[in-house]
């Protein structure tokens, strides 16, 4: 009742909102997809800047908040239908129709066999970016099978590390492997290159979503948390990093307590790897092979 009366009108509102247009150019443009920014604002947490210098301009379309913005209208298809509102289901489901077909044609960068970063009108972003595995990681998903495992072997081969995921990948001519120096320097590589722990969660989701649960896939997602695990006597006891620097020895930056690099690792441990979701047995990997 609760859900049903005081949740789901907020929620309606909200994606009326985001519709029609709201703040800092959010709308939703003639392709379905969630368009936002204005000149000088970072929206996304990507939000490096240094003085007037954005670092990471991203305004336009940023590929995981297409992902978000279709699990919304899936969720809230959902919700619809639970509450007998056919007219909003019908509408939830439509726009979530056209906002796939749109990403699919927007986003597929058919060259390097993953997702654009960013898609503003221009020349789309083509930069290696974390960003891109949450359109797998999420529960609602846009890619086809086989562009989703594209999706994962391409985050795996250029940002995976022992800690999390590199914000840029290292051949990229804005790559910066070190998170040092100055207030200036240190915001010039805050999102180029950097490890975010935080982005293992969404990646050994992603990893286990495309094998299909397999005890293998678990197992290796197990193994890769096993350098985080010793990193919990790193920096903050007990606590796992902001960042790590992008090139290796990883040497842990920031602060050295941060709640989603904690949060995310917990959650794809407990989720994912232990398979235990809510009205579910658990199910954690054997330790063979």
């Amino acid at each position: 009742e609760f859900v049903r009366n005081e949740l789901y009108p907020a929620f309606v509102d909200m994606i009326a909102w985001h519709a029609r247009g709201t703040r800092y150019g959010i709308k939703v443009d003639s392709s379905g997809l969630l368009s936002s920014g204005e000149q000088g604002v970072q929206l996304t947490w990507m939000d490096a800047k240094v003085g007037g210098w954005v670092v990471t301009p991203r305004r336009g379309k940023p590929v995981e908040i297409q992902a978000l913005w279709y699990n919304v209208l899936c969720i809230m298809e959902n919700l619809a239908k639970q509450f007998g509102d056919q007219p909003s289901q019908k509408r939830y489901r439509n726009m979530a129709t056209v906002a796939s077909w749109s990403f699919n044609r927007l986003f597929w960068n058919d060259k390097a066999g993953c997702l654009y970063d960013v898609t503003n009108g221009a020349p789309p972003d083509s930069s290696i970016r974390p960003n891109q595995i949450l359109a797998v990681s999420l529960p609602y998903s846009m890619l086809s099978p086989e562009r989703a495992q594209a999706v994962v072997a391409k985050v795996q081969e250029h940002l995976l590390t022992p800690y999390g995921l590199r914000s840029l990948a290292p051949g990229d001519p804005q790559y910066r492997g070190r998170y040092t120096a100055g207030p200036s320097e240190r915001d010039a590589a805050y999102h180029q290159g950097t490890v975010w722990p935080w982005l293992m969660g969404p990646f050994l989701t992603a990893y286990i979503k495309v094998n299909r649960g397999s005890e293998a896939a678990r197992r290796q997602a197990a193994a890769w948390l096993g350098p985080l695990k010793d990193h919990l006597g790193d920096g903050g006891l007990g606590h796992i990093s902001e960042i790590l620097d992008g090139d290796a020895p990883q040497q842990p930056r920031g602060c050295i307590a941060q709640a989603w690099s904690v949060a995310e690792v917990l959650r794809a441990y407990v989720e994912d790897i232990q398979g235990r979701r809510p009205g579910s047995k658990a199910q954690a990997p054997s330790a063979k092979g």
